[in-house]
């Protein structure tokens, strides 16, 4: 698994600090980052791959920091985003996930087999040709998980990826999540989702209040919005 450090980070919008002096170091398989809105759960989980860089201190990923570094960074962490809509491009399915690979290098047929592979991961080749804006809501975000598996990341960070999604779809993309071989950094209001996970944080008020294992952590949370 990928290390990944915060080292005394805090982050302001404007006046407002949103983060403030946070320590960190996650090494594990399944970390679980939960709080209210406006907590600051989600600017920490896009400091992961460089989306929001620190105002103070350090964040670095296996020893790349995040604000020199950023494109390396990139290629190491991907980034599922909670309205797949903002990240599906292209017209159809295997048009999506073929150009997050337009700047790897690799040849058109290397391309379209890497492209293949993944749609029959994620149960998406029978709509290889669909037009995205055709795909259900849980078909969409399987899409978005695709379009950033092809590039093969080490750490995939999910910011709130059930929250627009059914019961039937918020499983789906949770099993989804919970079978990926990479180390996997999920924002969630769906505490179920945690619940075998192997780390768990709390933010609140711009900080991290509670850091342990599922039960802990979220029946700590649980007692403070409660």
């Amino acid at each position: 698994m990928s290390e990944i450090r915060f080292e005394s980070v805090a982050h302001q919008y404007g006046e407002r600090a949103v983060l403030d002096g946070v320590d960190l170091s996650l090494t594990e398989a399944r970390i679980g980052i939960v709080g209210a809105n406006g907590s600051g759960k989600s600017t920490l989980a896009r400091m992961v791959n460089g989306l929001v860089l620190p105002s103070a201190g350090r964040v670095t990923v296996d020893g790349l920091d995040t604000a020199r570094e950023g494109r390396k960074v990139r290629r190491k962490v991907g980034f599922v985003f909670t309205d797949p809509d903002h990240q599906i491009i292209m017209p159809t399915v295997a048009e999506d996930i073929a150009f997050s690979l337009r700047r790897s290098g690799l040849s058109p047929a290397e391309r379209d087999a890497r492209v293949a592979t993944v749609l029959e991961t994620f149960g998406l080749a029978g709509h290889a040709e669909h037009p995205t804006h055709h795909l259900s809501g849980g078909q969409k975000q399987l899409l978005a998980i695709a379009a950033i598996m092809v590039t093969e990341p080490e750490v995939i960070v999910a910011d709130e990826p059930t929250t627009l999604l059914d019961l039937r779809n918020t499983k789906l993309v949770a099993r989804t999540l919970a079978e990926l071989p990479q180390q996997v950094i999920a924002v969630t209001h769906h505490l179920d989702l945690l619940a075998d996970f192997d780390r768990v944080l709390v933010v609140d008020s711009g900080g991290v209040v509670a850091d342990g294992l599922p039960g802990e952590a979220i029946g700590f949370y649980r007692r403070l919005v409660g």
